[in-house]
């Protein structure tokens, strides 16, 4: 009997791939992948070919992860599948798991125009194929797919029935937000693509995201701020206080300012200070480390504010994930209400960056 099951699941999973129709999503490209233009190695890389060898060697390996691409379309579908290759046979991480490190996440307009999540992948090999979401209520609706945030996408293709109405939507060509950061921009450690703070903040303020976040290795280096330099930004979102220290703050923040400064003069610029390790309030030497670098770059926004320069902001970092020490998985990586907090405390600098209400 289980063989016979066996048999005819498998038959009716051959006779749907006969009738899926698939389309590769690099026929009409994904949001977050600045630089759209230029040579790449892979095309789902962060960065062009031009980086190598100018980035440090971890910043371009990590520059090969989809963190915050994001691909769009419309479909009257009621089961949408995907099929998608990664780079890294490593599916997932100790603190984050497989559905955030290599997986998709699919969300969905409702009937009022706001974007609500609909489903998440379980990957747990390199070639995946998955049924996305099936038995879906009638009606034509936008959809936003997120690509994995901790692994490289080799290839990306959403499939629907045929017979089923599919509309492909280019990338929005409005300026985009640029978050240039650590392993939390990159995304650890969200449970699945759409929940780290870059998602999050592009879907609430309805514009597209461009993550630059690096696990380890967001340091403020002069070669990522040429690369930045180079996007035509709505602003530029400069979060890398966890990856450094006083001293390295306060020799590279204001340089990487005015470099941004200088190629684009008129796009706002928002300084982020490091969020607290939930457990630093026990821990002192973890506390003086905050406190020295909140210090440094409080004193570099200052130098910056004294020579005249505008479209500058500022967001604290004490209360970026709560103050009840619940918002990490490991007392410095958010979870997803971690995430979900950064997320209401950039809003308003960023509306008022943006000169949104």
């Amino acid at each position: 009997m289980r063989n016979l099951t066996f048999l005819l699941a498998m038959a009716i999973t051959a006779l749907a791939q006969n009738e899926m129709q698939w389309r590769d999503v690099t026929e009409w490209g994904v949001e977050g992948r600045g630089w759209a233009d230029q040579e790449r190695t892979r095309w789902f890389d962060r960065f062009p070919v031009k980086a190598e060898g100018k980035v440090t060697k971890a910043v371009w390996s990590l520059s090969r992860h989809s963190a915050g691409m994001m691909v769009r379309f419309k479909t009257d579908a009621t089961t949408i599948r995907a099929k998608w290759k990664l780079l890294s046979s490593r599916l997932g991480m100790p603190h984050m798991p497989p559905s955030g490190v290599s997986g998709l996440d699919l969300y969905a307009r409702d009937s009022k125009g706001q974007w609500r999540w609909a489903a998440a992948t379980k990957p747990n090999k390199q070639n995946m194929e998955a049924t996305l979401l099936s038995g879906i209520a009638p009606g034509m609706r936008e959809y936003a797919l997120y690509l994995p945030l901790y692994n490289g996408t080799e290839s990306l293709d959403v499939g629907v029935l045929k017979g089923a109405k599919f509309e492909s939507l280019a990338p929005r060509k409005a300026k985009p937000l640029v978050f240039y950061g650590t392993s939390i921009t990159h995304g650890a450690c969200a449970s699945r693509p759409g929940l780290a703070h870059p998602a999050i903040l592009g879907r609430r303020l309805e514009i597209p995201v461009i993550n630059i976040g690096f696990s380890g290795n967001g340091r403020m280096h002069k070669e990522v701020g040429d690369l930045m330099a180079e996007l035509d930004a709505a602003c530029y979102v400069i979060d890398c206080l966890p990856n450094m220290n006083a001293t390295t703050v306060a020799e590279r923040c204001v340089p990487l300012v005015q470099q941004l400064r200088k190629a684009r003069p008129n796009t706002p610029i928002v300084l982020v200070e490091d969020r607290r390790f939930a457990n630093s309030w026990i821990l002192p030497a973890k506390s003086k480390f905050h406190d020295d670098n909140q210090a440094a770059l409080q004193k570099a926004y200052k130098q910056l504010q004294a020579a005249g320069m505008k479209k500058l902001h500022y967001l604290q970092g004490d209360h970026l994930l709560g103050d009840d020490t619940e918002g990490t998985t490991d007392g410095s990586h958010p979870n997803d209400l971690g995430f979900l907090r950064q997320a209401d405390a950039f809003e308003p600098v960023l509306r008022q960056a943006l000169g949104l209400k």
